[in-house]
């Protein structure tokens, strides 16, 4: 009888054993983006509904197989080795939560939601996409990097939106009576610091009054640092995690010459 241990290695990405799975689950993600951008050429779709739907069959079974085999053998992990408190912790997990947002539409239908919402809530098959983080090495490294620097992200976070209010205040009130249209309000001022403070500058709205351009100057040149400031981190971030895994692997795997075998030593 194959062990609940044996089956929970063979499906988490972690193990060697489950690399088959893997690669099958990967393959099935990427058919699943490649029909839900196809689905909206309405040519294509029209012509091929009966294999769409058949695709979305099947795709849902295999997602609430892997769903629930991974629900059962979650307790040969140690940290959800209880069989309900474990089970009910691990379901609250994000990557957990994303697997069942996957599956959703598959169940509404059961329970008899109308199925105008259902046709809305499609769209959360959007996360099949997300699932490649558990999969995925570099996007793992990425959410480490990300829940490693969350508080200086969100400082830069909370600095840049009190950056957006002060800009959005500062131009509608240099503004707002010489185009009253364009700078109505606050809020609706608040489009033009986004896309300021980005850089991006789609020129649907501009301020045309001397000092609404002094103002406009500013915010581009702090938006410019201050949207950096991320990036950079985040830079950093991945550096440190890259060499920490590095080293751990030198630590593993020691290197060793090819000729005789003998450990090098690096210093």
């Amino acid at each position: 009888m194959i062990s609940k241990e044996r089956i929970y290695h063979f499906i988490e990405p972690s193990y060697e054993p489950g690399r088959i799975v893997d690669i099958g689950i990967i393959t099935l993600i990427f058919l699943n983006i490649v029909a839900l951008i196809l689905e909206t050429v309405e040519p294509v779709y029209n012509y091929n509904r009966a294999a769409f739907e058949a695709f979305e069959d099947f795709s849902l079974v295999l997602f609430t197989l892997e769903y629930t085999v991974r629900l059962w053998a979650i307790t040969a992990e140690p940290r959800f080795a209880h069989p309900v408190t474990g089970r009910i912790r691990f379901i609250f997990t994000p990557l957990a939560l994303i697997d069942l947002l996957a599956i959703l539409p598959f169940f509404l239908p059961l329970f008899g939601v109308d199925m105008r919402f259902i046709r809305v809530v499609r769209i959360l098959r959007i996360f099949r996409v997300i699932k490649l983080a558990r999969y995925s090495r570099a996007l793992r490294l990425l959410g480490q990097v990300v829940t490693e620097r969350k508080e200086e992200l969100i400082s830069i976070f909370f600095v840049l939106l009190t950056l957006l209010v002060i800009s959005s205040s500062l131009m509608y009130f240099a503004e707002h009576d010489d185009q009253p249209e364009v700078f109505a309000s606050i809020p609706t001022t608040m489009w033009w610091s986004v896309v300021t403070l980005t850089t991006v500058g789609y020129g649907d709205a501009f301020p045309i009054t001397a000092l609404g351009q002094t103002i406009a100057a500013i915010i581009a040149i702090l938006g410019i640092g201050m949207f950096a400031l991320p990036a950079g981190l985040l830079g950093a971030g991945f550096a440190e995690e890259l060499e920490k895994r590095r080293k751990s692997d030198n630590e593993e795997n020691p290197p060793r010459c090819r000729h005789c075998g003998e450990l090098i030593d690096e210093h």
